[in-house]
């Protein structure tokens, strides 16, 4: 694999460049050697956040990380990676398609698959109109990652959700 590793607001040094090679390396079992990983590293306030990008036929392999320690976010990128591409593999598998970026090895070898996706509760819950700060709020206390709601404005379901930085997203459907 061909590793382009850049850095915004920060230098990328041997140590750091050692690790992502050493850790993202362990992907090379599954792509030709002439595949390209893109790997930027950046620097804002004490956020260490890594974004790696894997361009494959018919797609890409992407993921981006954060935390407090950049050795860290690596680590983090490198699971998220490996499980999209138990994911993507089934894809190529099941459709017959070409292998493309990968080693023909890689698809052919039968890995653990992750499980399918199961719905193993449901739930149901009155919903009653209010406004969406008053979702926001009843969100908070319940200390759910999203809400569903009735907005009163316009009687529609929407969503609230929780973003990073502790702000607040909104889904209204488009009629």
């Amino acid at each position: 694999m061909k590793f382009i590793i850049s850095g915004k607001n920060l230098s990328v040094s041997d140590e750091l460049r050692a690790a992502i090679e050493g850790k993202l390396g362990k992907l090379e079992r599954y792509f030709r050697p002439e595949t390209e990983v893109i790997v930027t590293l950046s620097v804002e306030k004490e956020r260490q956040k890594i974004e790696v990008t894997i361009p494959v036929k018919g797609g890409i392999i992407r993921s981006e990380q954060e935390s407090n320690d950049m050795y860290v976010s690596i680590d983090l990128v490198e699971e998220v990676i490996e499980r999209q591409l138990r994911r993507y593999k089934t894809k190529i598998v099941d459709r017959k398609q070409s292998p493309g970026s990968f080693q023909p090895e890689y698809l052919e070898k039968s890995y653990d698959e992750e499980e399918e996706i199961r719905i193993i509760r449901s739930k149901k819950f009155d919903i009653k109109p209010m406004y969406a700060e008053d979702a926001c709020l009843e969100m908070e206390l319940l200390g759910h990652s999203f809400y569903v709601f009735i907005n009163a404005e316009t009687d529609q379901v929407n969503v609230v959700y929780k973003r990073k930085g502790n702000t607040y997203g909104l889904i209204e459907p488009d009629v």
